[in-house]
Formats: C-alpha cells, sequence, structure tokens
C-alpha cells in the first residue's frame, strides 16, 4: 500500500489527510488557529503557528493511523488564497502577521492606484477587479508600513508571498520558494497573458519582482520535505493549489463550461472556461484554473466575503444558534411570509459589486420577524449571493445549461441546498466526500507523482437537489434581494 498525504491550510485551520493508494480518505486531523481581529476589523493569522500546526496535524495523522511511514510517497497542498505575508530570505522569519484575505487595510492603495487611473490596466493584465481583497494591496500595505521591509526587499532580503509558498518554504527547510499558477493569478500581480509576474503591475504597487516565488505547475515538484524528520525519508511535494482551484480540480470540472461553489468562511465560486482567458465587465474576474501537464486552463469567479461566516455570526455574536448545526432546524421554524433579507456586507460586498466602503444591513423586517426569520435570512443571503455570480458567470460564458457542484461545511444544510437549487433554477450536486480542497492538493499530488491516472476521479459519489420552487416566488424572491442590496450600496 501506498498513501498520499493532502493539507489543507484553510482560514480557520489546518487540516491533514491520509488518502490510500485508490483515492479514499482514511484519516484526517486539524487544528485551529488563531484568528487575530482588531477594533478596525483588520484580520491577521500568525504563520509561525501556521507552521507549528501543519508539522502538528501531520505528525498526529502519522500516530493516529499506525501507517508504515515509509509508504508515504507524496504531499499535496491547498491553502487559503489572497491571504498575503512577507518574511526575511535568510533567516525566515515573519516581518509581520499574514494580512488574511477579508482584511480591507489596502483599501486606501487601491483607491491611491485607483485615482491614477490604473484599475483598467491592472485588470487587462491580472484578470482581476482592483481590490484590497488581492494579495498586492496587502503586500503593499506591508511595504509602507513596517520598518525596514521596504529598504531591505529592494534588496532581495524579503520573500513576498502566498500562504503555499510559505509552507513550502518552511516544509523544504528554506531551500525552495516557489508558488503555483492558482496561487499566483490571484495576488493581482500575475499577468495571466504573459504567464509570468507583472513587472509593471508590481512596481505600481511597490513590490519588488525579485521578492516573488518560483512559477511551479500546480502538479510539478515542488521540493521535497521529511516534517522535521516526521518520515523517515523526504518525500516531493508534488501538488499545490489555492483551496478553491484544489476544489474545482477534486470535484472533477476538468472541462469548459463545468463549474463549482465552495461554501466556506467566504465562497469561491468558479467556471472552467477551457484554454483561452475570457474578461468580463460583469463584475466576475477571470484566474488561472491551473497548470497541470504542462497546460494551463482559466476559470471564471466570484468570491464572498461572508457566507459560511454569516452563520458563525449568528452563532458567537448573536448568541441565536448553539451551533452551526442548528441554522437548519431554525431556519425551518421561520414564518414562510417574513421578507427580511440581510445584506451581510460585513467587510464590505465582494463581486459582483465590488464595494469595500458599504456596511451590514437587515432589511425589511416586521413587528413579528424573531430569531427564527433573522437565520432564514442570513441562510438565504449566502444562496443570493451565490446566485448573483453564477448568473452572471453563465451570461459572460454563454452557457445555458447549467449544474453547480458544491463543497464545504454549510452543504450539509438540506434546506440552504434546496434552496439554492430553487433560486439557480438548476441542479445542485454534493459530492458524499467533504474535503475537496484537500482531495484536489492530495489528487494533483498523486497524479503528479504517477500514482495515480484520471480514473480517479470516477469514485466521487454525488446527492443532487432539483429545483422545486415556482417561476414566480422565485422571481419574487430575488426581486427582493436586489432591492436589500440596492439599498445598501446607496446608504
Amino acid at each position: 500500500m501506498k498513501y498520499i498525504i493532502g493539507i489543507d491550510q484553510s482560514t480557520q485551520g489546518t487540516k491533514a489527510m491520509l488518502f490510500d493508494e485508490g483515492g479514499k480518505i482514511l484519516l484526517r486531523t486539524d487544528k485551529a488557529h488563531a484568528q487575530l481581529i482588531d477594533e478596525k476589523g483588520w484580520v491577521e493569522h500568525d504563520p509561525e503557528e501556521i507552521y507549528r500546526n501543519t508539522v502538528s496535524v501531520v505528525g498526529e495523522l502519522l500516530e493516529k493511523s499506525g501507517i508504515d511511514r515509509n509508504a508515504v510517497c507524496a504531499l499535496g497542498i491547498s491553502n487559503q488564497r489572497e491571504t498575503a505575508l512577507a518574511w526575511y530570505r535568510e533567516s525566515g522569519k515573519p516581518v509581520y502577521n499574514a494580512i488574511v484575505w477579508q482584511c480591507a487595510r489596502g483599501a486606501a492603495i487601491a483607491d491611491r492606484l485607483d485615482a491614477q487611473g490604473k484599475a483598467e490596466l491592472i485588470k487587462a493584465r491580472t484578470g482581476l477587479q482592483l481590490s484590497p481583497y488581492f494579495s498586492a494591496a496587502k503586500l503593499a500595505w506591508i511595504m509602507e508600513n513596517v520598518e525596514g521591509v521596504k529598504k531591505s526587499a529592494e534588496q532581495g532580503g524579503v520573500c513576498c508571498g502566498t500562504i503555499d509558498s510559505w509552507l513550502v518554504y518552511k516544509l523544504t527547510g528554506g531551500k525552495e520558494f516557489r508558488t503555483d499558477y492558482s496561487n499566483a493569478s490571484r495576488t493581482q500581480l500575475f499577468n495571466i497573458s504573459s504567464l509570468s509576474w507583472d513587472e509593471e503591475i508590481c512596481a505600481l504597487f511597490g513590490i519588488p519582482v525579485c521578492c516573488m516565488a518560483e512559477l511551479t505547475g500546480s502538479d510539478e515538484c515542488f521540493g521535497e520535505t521529511d516534517f522535521e524528520g516526521l518520515l523517515p525519508r523526504k518525500i516531493p511535494i508534488h501538488g499545490v493549489m489555492g483551496d478553491s482551484h484544489a476544489a474545482l480540480f477534486g470535484q472533477g470540472c476538468l472541462e469548459k463550461g463545468m463549474m463549482k461553489c465552495t461554501y466556506g468562511t467566504g465562497s469561491s465560486i468558479m467556471m472552467n472556461i477551457g484554454e483561452a482567458p475570457i474578461f468580463s465587465d460583469l463584475g466576475v474576474v477571470t484566474s488561472l484554473a491551473w497548470k497541470t501537464r504542462g497546460k494551463v486552463q482559466y476559470v471564471l469567479e466570484g468570491n464572498i466575503n461572508y457566507t459560511g461566516a454569516v452563520v458563525t455570526w449568528l452563532k458567537d455574536q448573536m448568541g441565536m444558534l448553539a451551533s452551526s448545526a442548528e441554522s437548519r432546524d431554525v431556519a425551518m421554524k421561520a414564518n414562510p411570509a417574513d421578507h427580511t433579507y440581510l445584506v451581510p456586507a460585513f467587510s464590505g460586498l465582494g463581486a459582483p459589486y465590488w464595494r469595500s466602503d458599504v456596511s451590514a444591513a437587515l432589511v425589511g423586517m416586521s413587528r413579528t420577524t424573531g430569531k427564527a426569520e433573522v437565520v432564514k435570512a442570513g441562510l438565504e443571503s449566502i444562496a443570493y449571493q451565490i446566485t448573483d455570480i453564477v448568473k452572471l458567470m453563465a451570461e459572460a460564458a454563454g452557457i445555458r445549461d447549467l449544474e453547480l457542484r458544491v463543497d464545504g461545511g454549510p452543504t450539509r444544510n438540506e434546506w440552504l441546498m434546496q434552496f439554492q437549487s430553487d433560486l439557480l433554477n438548476c441542479t445542485v450536486r454534493v459530492p458524499s466526500a467533504e474535503e475537496l480542497s484537500g482531495i484536489g492538493a492530495a489528487y494533483a499530488a498523486g497524479l503528479g507523482a504517477g500514482l495515480w491516472d484520471d480514473g480517479i476521479f470516477d469514485g466521487m459519489r454525488y446527492t443532487s437537489f432539483t429545483p422545486e420552487m415556482e417561476d414566480t416566488v422565485r422571481t419574487e424572491k430575488y426581486g427582493g434581494w436586489k432591492k436589500a442590496v440596492d439599498m445598501v450600496l446607496k446608504a
């Protein structure tokens, strides 16, 4: 028996998964890390804690499984995207905490470039709407606000990257500083046409190109690791992808027109658009899906800041839920005639609105609106936001017959999945496996290492939800959502 280890380093924590040579998950271990949030709403992670947790969960995985450690043959990594950090090349010490994708502290930098008329150039080169959501403005903030970093960076003494490049660097003992094409395409510093770091865009953000990682195919070898001696020999890191890209890969969305949505803290909706980019002015962005077998594929993508995090807010801040799993039962008790909408712009609105300056709101409450109705509005807000993006993607790509494959914790909520199918008026398919990001990275690693062939994708089983809502009800509900969003945008 041979084994693959998959690591999914996400916003909330780090998971390690053990796969057998048939692609089946045998065991999973995970560990949360601290969410460092201040009064400004700035969000950070301690990169050293993330690395320690990565080694720790792999150690626990190996210990609990009791497998022959000599039989582990490759490692795949998926990671939270856009989260950016910088570290000193020689010492490997972070210059500052990692700035999380949710954090909008780079808004002033993005606004400055917009005022200089650079937004269209940046979008044309990178495929991305100018926004503090992406890594570039976060790295620029570090350059401008952390003493001594800019000078050291100009001398080549600083590494700037995303969490994947940090983990590769640390796991290889500082020998490799690499990133894959999927992660690179989400930094807003990467030219998606030339498939290289864009020197002009990097200069606009004040980031020397010499600070950026070596670009590596998503299924190529990123280096070797033994997890600080946990394995008796070093194994290749043979697959790296951003978590949403890895989920698209794990779902088997390898052909043009196939799409998936990851329901996590936030959500990423992706549509595979093939080997040529499609640029849209409809509020969705263009990125690389991956580079595998020497070829790239592109995606249209829309990102939402608060989806699963809405349920966390209802539970932790509002005290309306004892657990996230309770949301389904509470929502089902709500008055069907209630017209409350939650617009969860807690840190602005992402695609397709791209407004970091707006705030969250409950709209349309009546005197009888209570806990159940607010919880229902929270769950519905997840589906409404995803519907916004799917509709625009289908229009941009000229796709009429839709099917949405989904993954992530909230997909276990059957009520939410049915509502999503009703709103989109299409089939929603939920896979039997939950850890699609880790699965995708492990599949890429196993394929890259020659352990598997494309038959590995045939083992996934799905539960399907089909539309049941009448067209008039669908139109009324979605129209109410658009009016609620419009109120927030004009406030």
